[in-house]
């Protein structure tokens, strides 16, 4: 999250073998660049760094004192809804060229470069240098001469010091699935300046368990949230759709937050779930941190296309109004219950087994719904089957239908957080992948694969 990293001073080690393996779910789609890892000090002399820079990976290295070497792939990297996992195996004591530095994203090596200038034999890297600062989650603008800091995530972090190993070592594909997947205790040796961030202590979020006692600095508030390589929860997408087609929408703490700031008349901004349903019953919160005016955020469900000249105007689109207690259905609408504004907690509950859908405010359901009412829909609102939809499934969605002014609304689709802020209450759904604010009712699940994986085969 942003102004969060972690920070270790590096001993004399390994510079010219040395393997990093980690798992990462990508912020946003860029223009920029998004570092991950930083060897070096800011501005000044020879640096290390490991980043998304417009999509593309890469993997930089300027040594002062020597040559330097640079690799960027030719492929992009645009999912912003599923983990990638990435190795980079280094060890300059190779003969062949090639074999000095391999690249692996999902367990396949990368072979197509869009950069590729290579190590010299035996080269020592700016990696492993003794008294030199690693950071995780910073790395430095040097056209602002300004710190920038990752706001995606990572998971099982391993770096080893003095032996290169390929993808194989850290994951493995399921035999279910054929999902690439993380080996939760692979079989390396770390070296001097190794380590193992599994992130699982949440008082500790440095904590090495590697076995060398490498710890890290925490700067900021590192989050642990339930979002995890073999869990991937919803966020928010970032192709957000505006009436006129402009957009000022800016995501946030991993795409869990959604910050709109439009101008101009009957400007409607929208953005849904990464993750649609077809079936089964799912939940979700969200928080309003912000909103223009009396109370302009639109939440609700939809098709997740985006062609509705605006979120509420389609027949399958569904949302329930800040300023008015109503909610729209086909553009026209219905009284239906409370306001809602800052500070506020909204739950959603999509029955695509009976087609009905429900809102909550702060726990409380509105029109007097029952969620647990089944095919009599107490208090329900009707909706069409996901069948009948352009896409063949629902999305949750958020809006924000002011043409002037900051809406800014946080999401839980499970993970237990709004924003940087964790749930107070802690609630689970029955399958306990999930934890919300408020109650969640019988048989709703959190919008995560584990979830829908075990309805589709139910």
């Amino acid at each position: 999250m942003a102004s969060t990293y972690l920070q270790r001073t590096q001993s004399a080690g390994n510079r010219r073998t040395f393997t990093l393996s980690y798992w990462v779910k990508k912020p946003r789609i860029s223009n920029g660049d998004d570092d991950l890892f930083f060897f070096g000090t800011d501005g000044t002399g020879s640096i290390t760094k490991i980043e998304f820079s417009s999509d593309q990976f890469q993997f930089v290295d300027s040594n002062y004192a020597s040559s330097g070497f640079q690799i960027a792939s030719t492929q992009l990297f645009r999912d912003i809804s599923g983990w990638y996992h990435i190795v980079v195996a280094i060890d300059t004591t190779q003969a062949a060229s090639a074999d000095r530095a391999k690249i692996y994203v999902n367990g396949e090596q990368i072979t197509l470069f869009s950069t590729n200038q290579r190590p010299a034999q035996n080269y020592d890297c700016f990696v492993n240098v003794a008294s030199q600062v690693l950071n995780i989650g910073r790395g430095f603008n040097f056209s602002s001469s300004s710190a920038k800091y990752f706001e995606g995530q990572l998971a099982h972090v391993h770096f080893t010091d003095g032996t290169a190993y390929p993808a194989s070592t850290f994951g493995d594909t399921d035999s279910t699935t054929g999902i690439w997947k993380p080996k939760t205790s692979p079989s390396v040796t770390y070296g001097t300046n190794g380590f193992f961030l599994k992130f699982d202590n949440s008082a500790n979020m440095g904590l090495d368990s590697g076995g060398g006692g490498n710890n890290w600095t925490t700067n900021g508030t590192i989050i642990q949230n339930k979002d995890t390589p073999s869990n991937v929860f919803a966020t928010f997408n970032q192709y957000a759709f505006t009436e006129d087609g402009l957009s000022n929408t800016v995501f946030k703490n991993g795409n869990t937050t959604f910050d709109s700031n439009e101008t101009g008349s009957g400007v409607y901004t929208t953005s849904f779930s990464t993750l649609g349903v077809s079936s089964g019953k799912y939940y979700c919160e969200y928080k309003t941190t912000q909103a223009a005016g009396a109370g302009n955020m639109c939440i609700g469900i939809g098709e997740g296309d985006g062609f509705e000249s605006y979120f509420g105007a389609g027949t399958n689109s569904v949302i329930y109004l800040g300023d008015t207690g109503q909610y729209r259905k086909g553009g026209s609408d219905t009284s239906y219950g409370d306001t809602y504004g800052v500070g506020d907690i909204i739950g959603v509950a999509m029955d695509l087994d009976n087609n009905k859908l429900y809102f909550s405010k702060n726990g409380t359901w509105q029109n007097s719904g029952d969620p647990t009412s089944g095919s009599t829909g107490t208090g329900a609102i009707s909706i069409s089957a996901a069948s009948a939809t352009s896409t063949g499934f629902y999305f949750f969605g958020v809006g924000d239908k002011s043409s002037s002014g900051t809406c800014e609304v946080s999401a839980n689709f499970g993970n237990g957080y709004f924003g940087t802020t964790a749930v107070s209450s802690a609630q689970n759904p029955d399958d306990g992948n999930g934890i919300f604010e408020y109650d969640v009712p019988a048989g709703y699940r959190a919008l995560c694969t584990k979830s829908i994986n075990a309805e589709e085969y139910s």
